[in-house]
């Protein structure tokens, strides 16, 4: 059945016209990947998957396991406006998918979404109706979620979704975030708990009954939503909403739950301990009561190992130089450790599992391995391939990547990680490429990086390193987050420059490329050291903080956006559209014109700067896309460019 899947989604991607002139190494690495997301049936016997089509346009398959069938399309969405964004199993016959996009609206950009059911055998199609119509309308695009799959009722599942009257955007009493019960096949609905309009989260026990909320206030009458969730609980017998917890998505601090554990009637989420996150358990009881289930001395506890379809936690992930995993349940830990085992060593990941678990659907993959999806079934001790993630370099050589550590210019001791071409054991006499991360709260990990290994089979070594501004280290390694702190967060992306040279690096063939934060930190970086790297590339950069701050205000949550930036000098001096006067290499960016996370206007905006300087400079519009560029040609061209711009 593997090669039959393989089969398939090669022949979709294979070469356009277009793409014929493109060379074939770009080919392979920009293409997207084959699948998206995938989901198990509950009784385990079919999957769903979603894949990419021309543009952004994406389909939904579904096939049987067993057997040598075809994977069959049931749905397409156009990808202008709408994608799939997932799809997964509500019953055997019927699937629930949330279809969503980007509008633009006078001088802002708005994502929407909404849910719809499509029987497994194709067909049926229906949009699932709140009591007030289609979707939200007003300035709430939230078309729903569901939050639980098995409430006790056949064929229904919970789904939070916004009610905005038509018409109106006036306070009224059905107005806000709710829950309701919904049927799968007809959309009809009951209400399970009353919209409110500072409601922005519900969280069920998994097992039918929502027992926690979270709300967001406005910030006075500023009209600006505040950067403190607070927090509410259901006692296990029913009754009113009772003070759960705050927490700051700004400072990081308070008590954030993800989850019920019905069983032990708590929540369970992260808080900061010493500096560090770790997963917690509070008593939803009343008392405030609670406990620590994992933390570690060095790194920031960071996910959740959530299993089965009721998403019950039977363990806590985190990363050092490669993702660990610790788990509570016995028999979870000793299947993850016996399949890493018959799998060469490789990352195991839980995605789904059937009803009665007797099926579970597992990811794997490693840095050589872009990775593929298995089903395991523990009483036959049978594990059956089903898909790849990127078909196309099924044969492709790929290179390891090894956790290094570096020294910063004030002796710190800066983790990341190297990527060499194939066969390489050194950086001697390379051109090398510093590829700082996204974010800034966020950090590069151990595993399969489609950009990288691009790079390293064009023959560059690539650094990508942890600066201090990434999250995942603790706070004193956070800081003030990589803007308000951004000469200890660049300093660290120009150290990294420095070492590889180091290291034996070609000095004149230094170059840095980033996306989005790594962008901005990439442009910085040419203000911060102008002699240091002969060529930037800056993918949907921030290039002016203080222009950002005024455009989120534009939206409702911009208040965070204008805390997270802060207020001082370093808004002025760690902005590169400020300082492109001091920037010496030339610079190649590309943007999304519809990017709802960083505006084309920034780009734009260094633009102007670079070119009144008289500084050597180009900009790659796509109109139409957003922040990640997900578009196979528009990805492999990307990557043409940039190499034929960069010195090697």
């Amino acid at each position: 059945m593997g090669g039959r899947f393989l089969w398939l989604l090669g022949a979709g991607l294979t070469a356009t016209a277009a793409q014929a002139q493109v060379d074939e190494v770009a080919r392979r690495f920009g293409t997207l990947d084959g699948i998206t997301q995938v989901s198990l049936s509950p009784d385990g016997q079919q999957i769903a998957f979603l894949a990419p089509n021309k543009g952004e346009a994406n389909d939904l398959f579904v096939v049987d396991i067993d057997g040598e069938a075809t994977p069959r399309r049931i749905l397409r969405a156009s990808g202008d406006p709408e994608i799939l964004q997932w799809c997964r199993w509500a019953t055997d016959a019927r699937l629930i998918c949330q279809i969503g996009g980007r509008q633009k609206l006078g001088d802002s950009i708005f994502g929407f979404s909404s849910l719809l059911g499509v029987d497994a055998a194709g067909g049926n199609v229906k949009t699932l109706s709140t009591r007030r119509g289609d979707n939200a309308v007003g300035i709430d695009f939230r078309g729903g979620s569901v939050i639980d799959w098995q409430p006790g009722t056949a064929n229904n599942v919970l789904v939070m979704r916004s009610h905005v009257p038509e018409a109106t955007l006036v306070a009224k009493e059905d107005a806000g975030m709710g829950v309701d019960l919904m049927d799968v096949s007809q959309g009809t609905v009951k209400v399970v708990e009353k919209p409110r309009r500072d409601a922005r989260e519900y969280i069920t026990d998994g097992k039918g009954k929502v027992r926690a909320m979270g709300t967001q206030p406005m910030e006075g009458r500023t009209g600006n939503l505040s950067s403190t969730f607070r927090y509410f609980f259901k006692p296990a017998a029913g009754g009113d909403w009772q003070p759960l917890s705050s927490y700051d998505v700004v400072s990081r601090e308070g008590f954030d739950p993800w989850a019920v554990d019905a069983a032990t009637n708590r929540a369970i989420g992260f808080g900061r301990i010493d500096g560090r996150q770790a997963v917690m358990a509070v008593n939803l009881d009343g008392t405030g009561k609670g406990e620590t289930l994992y933390r570690h001395p060095e790194v920031d506890v960071d996910g959740l190992v959530q299993v089965g379809r009721d998403r019950r936690v039977v363990g806590a992930t985190y990363a050092t130089e490669r993702r660990q995993m610790v788990t509570t349940d016995p028999n979870v830990a000793a299947m993850a450790k016996s399949l890493s085992r018959a799998l060469g060593g490789r990352e195991v990941y839980f995605i789904d599992a059937s009803a009665d678990e007797a099926h579970w659907l597992l990811w794997s993959g490693s840095d050589v391995d872009p990775g593929r999806y298995y089903r395991y079934t523990p009483v036959a001790k049978q594990l059956r391939p089903l898909l790849e993630d990127r078909p196309l370099l099924a044969d492709q050589t790929l290179s390891a990547v090894k956790p290094i550590k570096y020294p910063a210019a004030d002796g710190t001791m800066v983790p990341g990680y190297l990527t060499l071409p194939p066969g390489r054991a050194d950086a001697k006499g390379l051109p090398a490429i510093v590829m700082p991360h996204g974010g800034p709260s966020a950090r590069d990990e151990w595993g399969f990086d489609w950009m990288a290994q691009y790079f390293a089979q064009r023959g560059f070594a690539v650094v990508q390193p942890n600066f201090r501004g990434s999250s995942g280290y603790g706070d004193s390694w956070y800081q003030n987050n990589g803007f308000q702190s951004w000469k200890t967060a660049v300093g660290d992306v120009t150290d990294a420059g420095r070492w590889i040279v180091a290291e034996g690096a070609d000095p004149a063939k230094l170059s840095i490329v980033g996306w989005s934060y790594g962008g901005y930190a990439a442009l910085q970086s040419g203000v911060l050291a102008p002699d240091l790297f002969k060529s930037i590339v800056a993918i949907a950069p921030v290039t002016d903080l203080g222009k950002m701050k005024d455009q989120s205000m534009r939206e409702a949550g911009g208040a965070i956006t204008r805390d997270f930036i802060g207020s001082g000098p370093h808004v002025r001096e760690g902005s590169p559209a400020q300082n492109a006067a001091a920037i010496k290499a030339p610079v190649l960016m590309f943007h999304g014109t519809l990017d709802q996370h960083v505006d084309i206007d920034q780009a734009r905006i260094m633009r102007s700067a670079l070119t009144s300087a008289g500084k050597k400079v180009e900009l790659i519009e796509y109109p139409g896309f957003a922040h990640a560029l997900w578009d196979s040609e528009t990805r492999v061209a990307m990557l043409g460019r940039i190499t034929e711009f960069l010195p090697h």
